[in-house]
């Protein structure tokens, strides 16, 4: 493997856990720094995390065992080990996430005999099932983006359908690879294994690795499922509370912006997956980055979780001074 295909954008004191991005070419480069670093780094700061992105291919082009950027993650770890030292749990995150920085630290939630993902399949803090909110995605796109975007593809199939299109049994959940935590001794050479397993040439519903790692993991792995707000899809947010940004196409503006902070305000990653003109929406300048914002959403936090003097009752303060006392 090639040496100096690596950049620290952060060096904790003493902590070893450290995220990890996997950003490769020129353009993914740029758009990351211009529109998500700075979140990044506001969050590493705040928790002592430290900040890791690979600007470079693991295995090379030019090898006959290379595959897409998204393989080369299942890597990270054996590279880790053998050329950096003091990182001891990573974080794999794609780079088309925001991070809300006053967020708790993700790997407050790290079991080191097991590997820590979100799971987009159960458990989603919407009314509807998984199925319906990728209906309402389908519809919505090709009512504003394009007529020709198929209502019942890839993006609605359901989980079972999915597996057996690859050949695979269904595991019963689903993750995105977008975020991935483990302990770098406990898992890296099982990852590496995972990515010489499948032939190079392998067919894919989403041109990469992710049933193929969902079906390792969930079948060999113990797992520890984080909590959604750890990856939030910005797809189903749309298409569950801000259906009306469909209609602003490929422009991007401050109402879309207003949006993705409103819901970035009540998760703690939140994922632009994809590539549609919804995908886009983290591209926009300013994003949780204004002083006075991020001081009243901080001062509303301290707020939120403020403790109650009184335990045994609730007030309502009425204008006059006067409450109403409700029992619990």
């Amino acid at each position: 493997m090639k040496k100096n295909v690596y950049k620290f954008y952060f060096k904790p004191k003493k902590s070893r856990n450290y995220l990890i991005a996997v950003a490769i070419g020129s353009k993914c480069i740029s758009e990351w720094k211009n529109f998500a670093l700075h979140t990044w780094l506001d969050y590493c700061k705040r928790n002592n995390i430290g900040l890791l992105v690979f600007h470079d291919y693991l295995v090379p082009k030019t090898s006959k065992f290379w595959k897409s950027a998204t393989w080369q993650k299942h890597l990270v770890g054996s590279y880790i080990l053998k050329n950096i030292n003091n990182i001891e749990n990573v974080c794999l995150l794609d780079t088309d996430i925001l991070i809300n920085p006053f967020s708790p630290n993700i790997f407050d939630h790290l079991e080191k005999n097991k590997i820590s993902v979100v799971s987009h399949l159960k458990n989603l803090p919407y009314s509807n099932s998984e199925n319906i909110i990728r209906r309402k995605i389908a519809f919505n796109r090709r009512l504003f983006y394009s007529k020709k975007f198929p209502l019942d593809s890839a993006l609605t199939m359901n989980n079972k359908q999915v597996f057996n299109y690859h050949g695979l049994k269904d595991p019963g959940n689903y993750f995105c690879f977008g975020v991935f935590m483990f302990n770098v001794k406990m898992f890296s050479n099982f990852l590496t294994s995972t990515y010489y397993k499948y032939a190079v040439d392998i067919k894919s519903l989403t041109a990469g690795n992710e049933p193929f790692i969902n079906y390792e993991v969930q079948t060999k792995c113990k797992i520890k499922w984080l909590d959604y707000k750890f990856q939030t899809y910005w797809n189903y947010e749309c298409a569950e509370k801000y259906p009306f940004l469909y209609k602003f196409k490929r422009k991007l503006n401050k109402t879309i912006k207003d949006c993705v902070e409103a819901s970035l305000q009540e998760c703690y990653f939140l994922h632009f997956s994809g590539s549609w003109y919804d995908c886009d929406h983290w591209m926009i300048k300013g994003i949780f980055q204004n002083k006075t914002f991020k001081s009243n959403y901080e001062k509303f936090l301290k707020y939120k979780l403020k403790k109650l003097q009184n335990k045994a009752h609730k007030h309502r303060i009425l204008p006059k001074g006067k409450s109403i006392v409700k029992k619990i």
